[in-house]
């Protein structure tokens, strides 16, 4: 399909901006109330609380019309879930993930929850809806965690099954993660 509107330049005009500002949509309700034992991703359970992904709800805040923004989610199987992990404090710019040989990487070839901005992605089921509260299972979050944002998993977009995942591709598929 031919572009029918002219190109428009919208960023040659914007301000360079310093900082940001986010609203907490809501709280995720968890049976994890500590960092260990918490999943490191929705689908390692192992050594987590009973191993297997746990049932929780994220609680959306009153008053926000977030009802009617729920509309049509519920024929979703997954969910983004994007949170700011707010017990965390500092953040190195090399660490030691839980898999493969104790070698430093950089932070951000990793998952590791303490970055510069504490910025949690989370894949979540979605299990229901009621009201304003949505049901969850396999949540890698600890009970309290402000939401920042809930996007719908979309798996053409979303998938990539042949991307490269770099310092991770020698690694065994199942190689369990290290819990010291």
């Amino acid at each position: 399909m031919k572009r029918k509107k002219p190109a428009q330049d919208h960023t040659s005009i914007a301000t360079r901006l310093e900082r940001v500002e986010c609203e907490i949509i809501g709280y995720v309700r968890s049976p994890y109330k500590e960092r260990f034992g918490t999943p490191r991703q929705p689908p390692v359970t192992e050594q987590t609380l009973d191993d297997r992904a746990q049932e929780a709800t994220i609680e959306l805040v009153a008053g926000r019309n977030f009802e009617q923004a729920l509309k049509d989610l519920e024929g979703f199987e997954y969910i983004w879930v994007l949170a700011w992990l707010h017990l965390n404090e500092g953040w190195n710019p090399q660490v030691i993930p839980p898999r493969g040989p104790k070698v430093k990487r950089g932070l951000f070839a990793t998952r590791a929850p303490h970055r510069p901005n504490p910025i949690g992605l989370s894949a979540l089921k979605l299990t229901g809806i009621e009201g304003r509260t949505l049901k969850v299972r396999g949540i890698d979050l600890l009970d309290g965690t402000p939401v920042l944002d809930i996007k719908p998993y979309i798996p053409y977009s979303d998938a990539f099954p042949k991307a490269r995942a770099g310092w991770l591709e020698g690694l065994k598929a199942d190689e369990p993660d290290r819990f010291d």
